[in-house]
């Protein structure tokens, strides 16, 4: 069974850093893309960064590019998004999911923990 769990968020002021992780397990990560979205409450899902299975292919929304680099550990089946520069508006639940990019309906993530990004001074 494909599981995956993500770690790492917290709270942080404006300008502030994070480094979020994704443990993958059940399925061959190594031969899999990847993506990070994210979700604020009552907005839709919306897809942030994904990745190729090597990691030699990136892609990043409008909304992330230049502030966030997401990478991967094929050895140790984690999917990483390093946060920079953080802003007010980069505050939602953050997930990884299978797949280079996406888009999904709003209650696609309602069963996964995630894990939450907070930007406040």
């Amino acid at each position: 069974e494909e599981q995956l769990v993500e770690s790492g968020g917290g709270l942080v002021q404006p300008g502030g850093s994070l480094t979020l992780s994704c443990a993958a397990s059940g399925f061959t990560f190594s031969t899999t893309p990847m993506m990070w979205v994210r979700q604020a409450p009552g907005r839709s899902v919306e897809w942030i960064s994904g990745i190729a299975s090597r990691g030699d292919k990136t892609a990043y929304s409008n909304s992330v590019k230049g502030r966030f680099t997401i990478s991967r550990d094929n050895v140790k089946n984690i999917l990483y998004l390093r946060l920079n520069t953080l802003e007010a508006g980069d505050t939602a639940m953050y997930y990884c999911a299978i797949g280079f990019s996406g888009s999904f309906s709003n209650n696609a993530f309602s069963r996964r923990r995630g894990t939450q990004v907070t930007v406040s001074s």
